[in-house]
């Protein structure tokens, strides 16, 4: 009779110390949960230029001051739209902390944005616009402003009047058909005898860039001025010139900044440019998530002011820090 209690107390013993490791497991299990560092997605249109470079540098700095993870992966080309929305599915299944996405297009995403709202993943939406108000805020430049602004310099540098082109980005992208339009209707409006003769696609692809302006160079060979709506455009157009002994004949406003048009615009061959603060919108857009999370109400709209960068003003402290931001620092 001992022995046979004995074990029924051993038995009991060994239940009760597996109830209370199962326990202790299950709490250390979820205290490692919730001792999780936040994560973040950020997806941009693109990856290789180094707008996009920009970005990244900018939210991986919020990150660093919010003690929060940010994981990055975008599509190859601007124009992968199934590629951006595969990237976006796959963030919401894994249920990350919130993202922040440059949409590809500005209706592709909608649904993709709406999947995220319905998981209750918020989400801001950065540099070009979507057909749904479903996120937290939109940070991005004032791009319709900024086509004003290149449409009111490439008038003044000719003198109200003369034949010009437009290399535009890519069907769809918000960002750059604000600033497309900003261009066209500041050019109807204020500047009569200023006229549009050529109107262009480049697909974000700087060699095809090039060859749309050869094209549209030998199409109008009296062409006096070209505005190029993004970097791809910008760095296409100014090798057309190049190439065709046109530098200084006609003149070219181009958008956004990199080493390349920095050097164009010493040299000459880029009149000006419009240039954006991409570190800023990739900073506040994931800024904008953090406090979310917090329970605080960002705003729904964060408008950043484009700058005309010229030679004379190159030199400018503020200037430089748009057109060198400190990407290498964060990203190495």
């Amino acid at each position: 009779m001992k022995v046979r209690r004995h074990r029924r107390n051993v038995g009991f013993q060994w239940c009760y110390f597996s109830f209370v490791a199962l326990l202790s497991l299950a709490g250390f299990q979820s205290a490692c949960r919730q001792r999780r560092r936040p994560l973040y997605a950020v997806i941009p249109k693109a990856q290789a230029h180094i707008y996009w470079q920009a970005i990244h540098a900018g939210a991986l700095k919020a990150a660093l001051e919010a003690n929060v993870d940010i994981i990055w992966n975008g599509p190859a080309t601007e124009s992968d739209y199934a590629g951006q929305i595969a990237i976006t599915e796959d963030f919401i299944s894994r249920h990350v902390d919130g993202i922040e996405i440059a949409p590809t297009d500005r209706d592709a995403l909608v649904n993709a944005i709406r999947r995220a709202r319905d998981a209750q993943i918020p989400l801001t939406v950065i540099d070009s616009g979507a057909n749904t108000e479903d996120y937290v805020s939109f940070v991005a430049t004032d791009n319709y402003g900024g086509g004003v602004i290149a449409a009111r310099r490439l008038a003044e540098i000719l003198k109200g009047h003369g034949n010009v082109a437009v290399i535009a980005l890519l069907p769809g992208s918000g960002s750059t058909t604000a600033r497309e339009e900003g261009f066209k209707n500041t050019i109807a409006k204020e500047f009569p005898k200023v006229k549009i003769v050529a109107f262009q696609y480049g697909m974000s692809d700087r060699s095809r860039s090039l060859a749309i302006t050869e094209d549209i160079l030998t199409a109008y060979p009296t062409l006096d001025g070209i505005f190029a709506s993004a970097e791809p455009g910008s760095i296409g157009a100014a090798q057309a010139l190049k190439e065709r002994g046109l530098v200084g004949k006609v003149k070219l406003v181009g958008f956004d900044t990199s080493a390349s048009l920095v050097e164009d615009l010493r040299g000459g061959v880029i009149d000006s440019l419009v240039v954006q603060d991409p570190f800023r919108i990739g900073y506040l857009g994931l800024k904008t998530l953090i406090d979310a999370r917090a329970g605080h109400t960002p705003p729904k709209h964060i408008d950043l002011p484009p700058t005309l960068v010229t030679l004379e003003n190159l030199s400018q402290p503020s200037i430089r820090v748009l057109v060198s931001p400190d990407v290498e620092g964060y990203l190495h």
